[in-house]
């Protein structure tokens, strides 16, 4: 299924994205698509079910804003210079473990909202990554399977940075990472039937309409199972929270000299096979 959240901000309501491409309301069915929804199996089934019979609402997707697939999320967990050849363009040796660092929930906006550059940024930075929601509480998991066992579903992110506030200001990577608008999610929550093998997908990014990153998941340095796995053992995740799980190739910070960072007046578009496609503007905050 593709779960989605539509509606103004604050006020979103869920629906769902049938096989034909017709949005409909699910609101009279569930109350939100979070956590607890993603936690409930017979809910699950009954949304599948209603989703199956073609009887749910339509809803006119003409001018309608598509939010953030996931609501009230409890935690945000990003995995860092994941993919070898990210790794390689900024001339760092692949991690032995995986690089972890936290966003803020308060920093998620929908796929389509505008981005905002922090003020005194030169170096705001796109990343396309791969999101993994978690659907059961996952708690010292002994192996891959086991984590993927604990995976609702996926979305496309893009991990926005601002690179000077993250590497060169001192202190930890979450200056860089949380600020406000940083985390764009969706269009859909796809759940993880659809998608059986998570390290075959194309991540694809475009700065005014250039191709910048053009991936896949195969090139992972720790694959989803075991990031999953491993996060297990240093935090308890539940259901809804999220993990970003590194980015490809191809960021600004990546190129030579002088380095694109985004400007006011960007769009950064970006496309993850089989979870749908983004597009932001970015202002000045």
């Amino acid at each position: 299924m593709k779960l989605l959240r539509v509606g103004p901000v604050g006020s979103e309501r869920p629906a769902l994205l049938g096989q034909d491409g017709t949005l409909r309301d699910l609101s009279g069915l569930i109350t939100d698509v979070n956590g607890a929804l993603l936690a409930d199996d017979s809910a699950l089934s009954r949304v599948r079910d209603a989703a199956e019979s073609g009887e749910l609402p339509v809803l006119d997707a003409e001018g309608l804003r598509i939010g953030a697939p996931v609501g009230r999320i409890g935690k945000i967990v990003g995995i860092g210079l994941n993919y070898f050849g990210h790794a390689a363009e900024i001339g760092a040796e692949p991690p032995a473990e995986p690089i972890l660092f936290l966003k803020a929930a308060d920093t998620v906006v929908g796929p389509d909202d505008t981005v905002l550059i922090p003020r005194g940024s030169v170096k705001t930075d796109w990343e396309a990554e791969l999101g993994v929601v978690i659907g059961s509480t996952a708690r010292y998991l002994d192996s891959a399977e086991q984590g993927l066992a604990h995976v609702a579903g996926y979305l496309a992110v893009n991990d926005v940075s601002e690179r000077e506030f993250q590497i060169e200001r001192g202190g930890t990577w979450d200056k860089g990472k949380n600020c406000e608008t940083f985390t764009p999610l969706g269009p859909w929550l796809v759940t993880a039937d659809e998608i059986p093998d998570p390290q075959v997908l194309d991540v694809k990014l475009w700065v005014d309409g250039e191709l910048k990153q053009d991936g896949n998941t195969a090139d992972q340095i720790f694959p989803v199972g075991e990031v999953v796995r491993y996060l297990s053992r240093f935090m308890t995740l539940y259901p809804g929270d999220v993990i970003v799980t590194g980015t490809p190739a191809g960021v600004a910070m990546g190129q030579p000299e002088p380095k694109p960072y985004l400007r006011a007046g960007d769009v950064v578009e970006l496309e993850i096979e089989g979870l749908g496609r983004q597009r932001q503007e970015f202002k000045s905050a």
